[in-house]
């Protein structure tokens, strides 16, 4: 094995945000990578991320892979069963593979059926975006995300350790879980929440006979079918291979609409203020952890009429306060917050100077 040297088996988004993200973390790393589209291969080069590429992955193209320290698995879930069985004789006695897949017990099981547990320490950046492949590959997406670790037996807590350190200097957060844990959490958290989103897409399209309803779709309903999406491909695998755990979610799910249902036939005010109540408060948590992939934000929305050079001369205000912004946006309908433009800034002091600056220049805040 040589130090600091790893492959790569797929180079997607997930893949090409890791790769980005390691050698962001560690300059000198060597990364060997492997993948089928060689546009993506040919970027990776050039963008000096991967210093040697391979678009077949057979036995002699994977003899690469023997002085590797890690080597993520990074290829669709249906084709690790076979890479594994070619990269099993080129691997060193010290080289750890892991992989990036969202359900856990599967590639356990393959990788206990070919007696490799003690070289496998699964893994999960909860990361991503809608978009995929190489080309929309950013190692921003794992900063500050928990990335989850699910150690096959007798793996060395020596190279546990090693692989939580890698991820650390990439920005991310390692959190070690059983692989049986995980994939119950993540159809709970990620599964069940992208088949929620396609099922209302798909409610809108089968009842919008005349396209009023898309027409008009605001901010609410973008909000939470953002993720419907994603990759159908990807979607499809993983119902497939943590089917489970969803349907047994996904009952749950169904039981609870029909608390919701019963109570509005009761027309029953007190338990819907409840429901909305609890599950506000729930959410707003979430923004107050500081840390994982719901990150705590610090954003004032700023009440502008439409003119030309509105935002220019929002932004010429915060400039000469020399305060830095993080993200502007319009906010294109007022259904969750008042005011149309969105500024979020990178800590509670700049948005504080903010709102001061913004008042004394005569903005409503809210």
């Amino acid at each position: 094995m040589t130090p600091n040297t790893y492959g790569f088996i797929g180079l997607g988004l997930i893949g090409g945000s890791i790769a980005k993200a390691l050698k962001a973390a560690r300059p000198d790393a060597f990364i060997i990578a492997f993948d089928a589209n060689l546009d993506s291969l040919s970027l990776a080069k050039k963008e000096k991320i991967a210093d040697a590429i391979y678009s077949e992955p057979d036995a002699k193209a994977f003899s690469a892979l023997g002085n590797c320290e890690f080597i993520f698995l990074c290829a669709p879930v249906s084709a690790n069963d076979q890479n594994l069985k070619l990269i099993i004789p080129h691997l060193s006695e010290s080289s750890i593979l892991t992989d990036v897949g969202s359900v856990k017990n599967t590639i356990h099981d393959a990788i206990d059926a070919i007696g490799l547990s003690h070289r496998f320490i699964g893994g999960h950046p909860m990361a991503g975006s809608e978009k995929s492949g190489y080309e929309n590959a950013d190692e921003k997406i794992l900063e500050n995300a928990y990335y989850i670790l699910t150690p096959g037996q007798g793996v060395v807590q020596e190279k546990i350790d090693a692989l939580k350190d890698l991820v650390l200097e990439m920005r991310a957060i390692p959190l070690v879980l059983e692989a049986a844990k995980h994939d119950y959490i993540t159809a709970a958290i990620s599964h069940l929440p992208h088949i929620i989103a396609a099922s209302l897409v798909n409610l809108i399209h089968d009842g919008d006979e005349n396209g009023l309803m898309k027409m008009i779709a605001a901010g609410g309903f973008k909000d939470i079918t953002r993720i419907a999406s994603s990759s159908p491909v990807m979607w499809q695998s993983i119902c497939l291979t943590n089917t489970d755990n969803i349907i047994r979610l996904l009952d749950d799910y169904i039981r609870s609409l029909q608390i919701v249902r019963g109570r509005l036939e009761r027309r029953d005010a007190g338990m819907l203020y409840n429901f909305f109540d609890n599950a506000k408060a729930y959410r707003d948590s979430f923004n107050n952890v500081g840390s994982g992939p719901i990150k705590k934000e610090y954003v004032l929305y700023v009440d502008l009429k439409d003119k030309v050079g509105a935002i220019a001369r929002t932004a010429a205000v915060l400039a000469d306060a020399k305060i830095s912004i993080k993200n502007i946006g319009i906010m294109h309908n007022r259904e969750v917050q008042d005011g149309a433009l969105r500024v979020e800034f990178y800590d509670e002091p700049s948005m504080n100077l903010a709102k001061t600056a913004l008042t004394d220049g005569g903005y409503i805040i809210f």
